[in-house]
């Protein structure tokens, strides 16, 4: 099982990468910086949270896993 620490800094990495992505498709979509950040930061935010808690779940099931 995974640590609540590493679970917490994969989310922080992935959401880096998601919040500059969606930054730049919002900034081509709206042609707007401001839009597009903000756009990036709602989903961001979203994002994070379900990402933590669908880790945390998965992290708790056995099924498929190796016990070698």
């Amino acid at each position: 099982m995974e640590t609540r620490r590493r679970s917490i800094v994969k989310a922080v990495v992935w959401n880096i990468l998601g919040l500059a992505t969606m930054t730049l498709v919002g900034l081509i979509a709206t042609g707007s910086v401001k839009a597009g950040g903000m756009m990036a930061l709602v989903n961001t935010a979203i994002g994070f949270t379900i990402y933590l808690i669908y880790e945390r779940a998965w992290a708790k099931i056995t099924w498929g896993r190796s016990h070698v």
